[in-house]
């Protein structure tokens, strides 16, 4: 089943209305997040080869610390915009320390039991996706404390593909596919100070494939 991801339109719309929020233009909530003016323009959407340009992470970061906005507002705001789609119930969100406990997923891997919390996101085709919330530093630079990431177990997975994996012995790890076979899967580390991990399946609960993550 293939997922649905934020269209390019939503994200942009969604940019302009950030920036009319707070009375000013796009080029206006550039300066104001220490990007150059042009970053939003719509001359910037479009690259010289026709195909759709999206903004960064990093200025979209910049952006909702400049502004106070948080990550879950700016997502609602692409529900509202001439171009969204509305939300399907909430996703369930625990921390990925969390995440390794007993209660929290049910046999299939799929998000279970009391003690997740819920935050909004855009309608997905997998209706078990789920956030987790990223604690400490083992998967820098890519993922920082206090980053969400968004998983779909749906999701079908492909080498280079950032995953993330539960042990049948409660360990929980988001690493980088390299190879998986009838018999093993092969990780390597976000974060080059960690060792990369190899396991049977026989081994491994779950493997999901994350789809987003509000850096």
């Amino acid at each position: 089943m293939a997922t649905q991801m934020l269209t390019h339109a939503q994200v942009w719309e969604a940019i302009e209305a950030l920036a009319a929020r707070h009375d000013l233009s796009v080029s206006g909530l550039a300066r104001l997040a220490g990007l150059d003016p042009t970053t939003f323009n719509k001359s910037k959407r479009i690259g010289l080869d026709g195909r759709p340009r999206w903004p960064s992470t990093e200025s979209l970061a910049k952006s909702l610390q400049a502004t106070g906005e948080t990550f879950e507002e700016f997502v609602l705001q692409m529900s509202r915009g001439k171009g969204g789609r509305p939300f399907s119930k909430p996703i369930p969100l625990i921390g990925f320390a969390q995440a390794g406990r007993e209660g929290f997923f049910d046999d299939a891997g799929f998000p279970a039991g009391a003690g997740w919390d819920e935050i909004p996101f855009p309608e997905l085709a997998d209706e078990h996706a789920y956030a987790l919330e990223i604690s400490g530093d083992s998967m820098l630079p890519l993922y920082r404390d206090g980053d969400r990431i968004v998983v779909s177990p749906s999701a079908s997975l492909r080498r280079g593909d950032r995953v993330v994996l539960k042990t049948h012995a409660g360990e929980v790890m988001a690493k980088q596919l390299v190879r998986m076979s009838a018999q093993r899967v092969e990780l390597k580390s976000l974060n080059v100070e960690f060792e990369d991990r190899q396991f049977l399946l026989a081994d491994v609960t779950f493997i999901h494939r994350i789809i987003w993550a509000s850096q």
